[in-house]
């Protein structure tokens, strides 16, 4: 079962289309509901608990099929900043790039996300 939105899809997808405008100039609660909508939109295309994206401070999901984990730190971890993942969710962003130059930090056979992203089209519509 896909996990629980708590952000409004609308809110989100508002909060996302502020941040397209000005990256730069997005205040910080835009930003972090632009996250939180991006992070919960991937539970919600590959649900489950095997991977744990990581987005400090805004937020985190756990996602993909597979063995689930219980207690500790997870195998399988994808961590970054938020102007990476809204570029990577966005499509501004190629994974294998943001690997390269240390902007993502993956542990884990199951924690790589390139097939699932981008999210959203050029226009900010869901794919």
């Amino acid at each position: 079962m896909p996990p629980r939105r708590r952000t409004d899809p609308v809110v989100g997808a508002s909060a996302l289309s502020v941040w397209r405008a000005d990256p730069e100039g997005v205040d910080r609660a835009t930003r972090g509901t632009a996250v939180r909508y991006l992070l919960e939109e991937l539970g919600t295309r590959a649900p489950g608990r095997s991977v744990e994206v990581r987005v400090p401070p805004y937020g985190a999901v756990q996602c993909v099929e597979g063995p689930t984990h219980t207690r500790g730190t997870p195998p399988n971890v994808v961590e970054t900043d938020a102007e990476t993942w809204l570029r990577l969710a966005t499509g501004d962003l190629r994974w294998s790039e943001a690997l390269a130059d240390g902007r993502l930090r993956v542990s884990g056979i199951r924690a790589r996300l390139e097939d699932l992203l981008p999210l959203v089209d050029a226009t900010g519509v869901t794919r």
